[in-house]
Order: C-alpha cells, then sequence, then structure tokens
C-alpha cells in the first residue's frame, strides 16, 4: 500500500506586497501555487497555509474543523507580518473564499479577491464532498475494493460536527458581508455550479467596499486558478492587486 505524502505550505519570495493564498476545502496549496508564482514574478511574496487535516484520511481531516481552519488562516497572514509585511491582501478559493471574507472583516487586509465562493452550503452536501475525496484518498493508497467498501461504510457512522460548524462559518460570514470595507474581487465560473454565481451576486450587493467588481469566466467550473480561464484569472488577480493603494 502507498503512503501518501501529507501537502506543505508554500512561501515564495517576491517583492514588498504580501498576499495570503487560501485552498479549497477537501484541497491543498497546490490549487494556489500557479497562481503563487505567476504573482512571485510579478514583485509579489505570497504564502500559502494548509489547513489542518487537508491532505490526510478523511477519517482524520473530520476531526479538524472551521475553527483550526481559521487559525491556520491566521497563521500564514501572521507569517506575512513576522517577515515584516505591514498591508496584505488575501485571495482565496471556495472555502478559502470564505475564511478570505472573514479575514476582510476581521483583520486590516489591503484588499481580497474571493472564488467560486458558496454563500450557503448545507452539511449534507459537505459530507459528499468528503466521502468522495475519501474514495478517492484510499484509491490512491492503493487499497482494494473490499478494504475501501468497508472503511467507507465505517466513515459513514463517524461524527460530522466539524460540517455542521463548516454550514455555520458559511451562514456567519454571509450575515456579516456589510463589515467589509476593503477593496474585493469576486470570480466565478460560469460552468460550475450556479450557486455560485448565485452567491457573487450577493456578495458584490452585500459588502460596503467602494472598489468592488465581480466577473464570471465562461469556460471555468468550480476550481478556477487550474482551469481552461486559468491564465485570464491570474491576469485579473494581478491587475486587481496593482489597482490597490500599497502603503509600504
Amino acid at each position: 500500500m502507498m503512503k501518501l505524502l501529507p501537502p506543505k505550505p508554500f512561501y515564495y519570495e517576491g517583492g514588498e506586497q504580501a498576499v495570503l493564498l487560501l485552498h479549497s476545502f477537501t484541497s491543498n496549496p497546490g490549487d494556489m501555487k500557479k497562481l503563487g508564482r505567476h504573482l512571485q514574478k510579478n514583485q509579489y511574496s505570497c504564502c500559502a497555509p494548509v489547513y489542518s487535516g487537508h491532505g490526510l484520511p478523511a477519517e482524520d481531516l473530520l476531526t479538524y474543523g472551521p475553527s483550526d481552519w481559521w487559525q491556520d488562516a491566521l497563521g500564514g497572514y501572521q507569517l506575512l507580518k513576522d517577515k515584516g509585511f505591514d498591508q496584505i491582501a488575501v485571495i482565496g478559493l471556495s472555502l478559502g473564499g470564505v475564511l478570505a471574507l472573514k479575514a476582510a472583516q476581521e483583520l486590516e487586509v489591503a484588499g481580497v479577491v474571493t472564488m467560486s465562493v458558496p454563500i450557503q452550503r448545507e452539511a449534507a452536501f459537505l459530507q459528499k464532498r468528503v466521502f468522495h475525496y475519501a474514495k478517492r484518498y484510499k484509491q490512491l493508497e492503493g487499497k482494494d475494493e473490499d478494504q475501501i467498501r468497508l472503511e467507507m461504510d465505517n466513515l459513514h457512522d463517524l461524527p460530522v460536527d466539524s460540517l455542521d460548524e463548516f454550514q455555520q462559518l458559511i451562514d456567519r460570514t454571509r450575515d456579516n458581508l456589510t463589515q467589509i470595507t476593503s477593496p474585493i474581487r469576486i470570480l466565478y465560473g460560469e460552468l460550475d455550479e450556479p450557486l455560485y454565481q448565485e452567491s457573487a451576486e450577493v456578495i458584490f450587493q452585500s459588502v460596503a467596499s467602494d472598489h468592488k467588481t465581480v466577473k464570471g469566466y465562461p469556460n471555468s467550473k468550480h476550481l478556477m486558478t487550474l482551469g481552461a480561464d486559468m491564465d485570464d484569472v491570474n491576469k485579473d488577480v494581478l491587475a486587481f492587486l496593482n489597482e490597490l493603494t500599497w502603503q509600504l
């Protein structure tokens, strides 16, 4: 059986302006590497933490929850602060986008970019995501179908408190959108579920930012940073960052 290596955070040294990159649920910082390298080449320093339990078996993932993932995001923010960056922009994908909105509500950020962000999700849907992740992980480990079936049956019996908390995090973040005054760019894939376009419009209408834009990408599904419109997404994110008023 193959042992899968856990994903690692990354820090790319660029220029004097810093960006915190936050990956999606059941994924890892690999979501954000190409964007991070693009920003690094254009003089931005980038940090992407790994959320607790992500990249591990689903049985371990479910022992962590949104409070842990928020602390991981804060850890990335603090790492950039410790490196001497006074102003930090935050970019998040899916769950990372929810955390980016929370950061814009609670921390000092130069600007925020969200991609594929839900403003509502039921715990039952999140559970399906975990089961899909679990089965794929076990297949990659090289387990046979009988073993996978047994372990998946056992997984159904595990508590899913963390997913209920995730649903609550999404709800609270949506309810506090009016607290966001930082410049914001809201992105979604037009080939993704309609929920994400609807969510993008709600975020756009709700935030109190004077500088806010929303845009859909015609060839993108959920994982926008690695999809068919990746180059356009990278260019648009860079253009947004270049427009911000950075105080150095």
